[in-house]
């Protein structure tokens, strides 16, 4: 189950469908054009175990070009549109890259980017030199020494420099091999492998679970619908449109969509969609309780990160049983310890850890690998949560999150489930503040459905409407407004900006 033989049985079968556009590029099309990428590296001298970054937006040549990676024993690395020259430049000194592939879309910090990093080739689209001219004049056949590739995702860098995941090799180095998530995507999430699979992916292509699940798709034999950029309504009409029958979500996108009114809620046709996963960050309970009630029990959730060292599962049923919850282990076994390692009784909170033969290490920084070990070999992703007596998994917030305010612990996420279930909020985050008195204030920042309403009245309003939900050590001090948040298109909030915003007054001020 790979491409290639899908584009041998049948070519002509749509392999990406850009949703706004329309674009399609068929099986056979897909092919050629990973040739043609594979064909690049190897006429630019990029060989098996060399890096190249991929800074770009949603496009049909993104995973084009991640399939030629992956069949030239080449290391992707996929780069966040929303980072600066700056951490861009970061990420392809330490990936040790030879040739970054981006567009126009990019170009002011491309520009910046040449003096940063000098070293490293461009190749553009929507240019003079334009990378698609280059690469049309790439043979269309396979190259000799085809092997596996990989890619080596970094961290989005919310709480301080990306860091990058060594990628680790499948016990199968043949790059036609089946890959283990497939096997997951057909076991454990009820994927079809008779190519009838149409899957919608609304979120940014470099993040780690559209990057690797697009893939997966395609090894099937389905088509993938690529939203360029996320709109709510666009979605559900995507979903109509190409009879969708599986998708990928994060509790943001849920939330925005739950936004819309009734009446473009309801005027869409869902019924080809049989499967939603959603991931990337514990979704609040009364946000996935109106889900499942609007789209029925089609929803289903992991819990698991880009290191590959545990992960968690459950289906809709499961969820209503134990709601709040993030699964059962599918892979690994988690162990919830305390400050000191120590492992914490049944329904008490802790660091999560996951014992697994795999293990992950950070590129080029054995520190940090070794914050996230226990001393035992268990890994951690740096999140707080429990068990319950079922053998299933609740998460609390990330240890780096954490505001300790007169020496009492306080978890971000608990008051920003809240926040984002008022009607006239938008979006939330929730940080610590320097405080001279407390050491840290809780800070929330509040994306308004309306800018006009923001002030002190609705300031009140939402204190009043907390203080019946949260203890009042938990109740903010401060309420500041905003028209966006710094949050990624995968639905991750970029809290060191926010962090840094308020250290650097509390400076200012003292």
């Amino acid at each position: 189950m790979h491409p290639t033989t899908h584009a041998l049985s049948r070519p002509d079968h749509p392999a990406i469908i850009m949703a706004s556009s329309g674009k399609v590029v068929t099986f056979g099309e897909m092919e050629a054009a990973a040739n043609r990428v594979a064909q690049l590296f190897r006429s630019r001298g990029i060989g098996p175990g060399d890096t190249v970054g991929l800074w770009l937006e949603n496009r049909s040549e993104y995973l084009e070009i991640a399939w030629g990676n992956q069949r030239a024993g080449t290391i992707l690395v996929p780069i966040s549109t929303h980072l600066t020259a700056d951490e861009v430049a970061y990420i392809l000194e330490d990936s040790g890259a030879k040739l970054l592939i981006s567009s126009a879309q990019f170009t002011e910090r491309l520009a910046e980017l040449r003096s940063l990093a000098p070293q490293v080739e461009q190749l553009v689209f929507d240019t003079d030199a334009d990378a698609a001219a280059v690469l049309a004049g790439m043979p269309a056949e396979p190259i000799a020494d085809e092997s596996l590739g990989l890619a080596m995702l970094y961290s989005s860098g919310t709480t301080g420099r990306p860091k990058g995941i060594k990628p680790v090799s499948p016990p199968d180095p043949d790059h036609m091999a089946v890959s283990p998530l497939l096997m997951l995507a057909a076991h454990a999430f009820g994927w079809p492998t008779d190519g009838s699979v149409v899957y919608l992916s609304p979120g940014p292509l470099y993040h780690a679970a559209p990057f690797r699940w697009t893939m997966t798709a395609h090894s099937l034999g389905g088509t993938v619908v690529v939203m360029e950029k996320f709109d709510a309504e666009a979605a559900l009409a995507a979903i109509e449109k190409y009879k969708v029958t599986d998708s990928q979500w994060v509790p943001t996108h849920f939330v925005r969509m739950l936004k819309l009114p009734p009446d473009v809620r309801s005027k869409y046709d869902l019924s080809s969609h049989k499967r939603a996963i959603h991931a990337a960050a514990p979704c609040p309970v009364d946000v996935k309780q109106a889900m499942i009630q609007w789209w029925g029990p089609i929803i289903l959730e992991y819990y698991a990160g880009s290191e590959g060292n545990g992960m968690t599962f459950l289906t809709s049923q499961q969820w209503l049983d134990h709601p709040g919850s993030v699964g059962k282990p599918i892979m690994g076994v988690p162990h919830i310890c305390d400050a000191e390692g120590n492992e914490v009784p049944v329904g008490h909170e802790g660091v999560v850890f996951f014992e697994n033969e795999n293990q992950f290490a950070y590129h080029n920084d054995p520190e940090k690998t070794a914050e996230a070990t226990h001393e035992k070999g268990w890994t951690t992703l740096g999140d707080i949560g429990k068990l319950d007596e079922d053998g299933f998994l609740y998460l609390t917030d990330r240890r780096s999150n954490m505001i300790i305010s007169g020496g009492v612990n306080i978890y971000p996420q608990e008051i920003e489930n809240l926040l984002i279930t008022h009607p006239k909020v938008t979006d939330a985050a929730v940080i610590g503040a320097p405080d001279p008195d407390m050491g840290e204030r809780v800070v929330a920042v509040v994306q308004p459905a309306d800018m006009g309403s923001a002030g002190e009245g609705l300031k009140a309003e939402l204190l009043d409407y907390l203080g019946t939900k949260l203890a009042r050590l938990k109740l903010p001090r401060e309420i500041d407004f905003r028209a966006e948040l710094p949050r990624e298109a995968n639905g991750k909030l970029y809290k060191r900006k926010l962090k840094d915003e308020y250290r650097a007054r509390a400076t200012q001020e003292a």
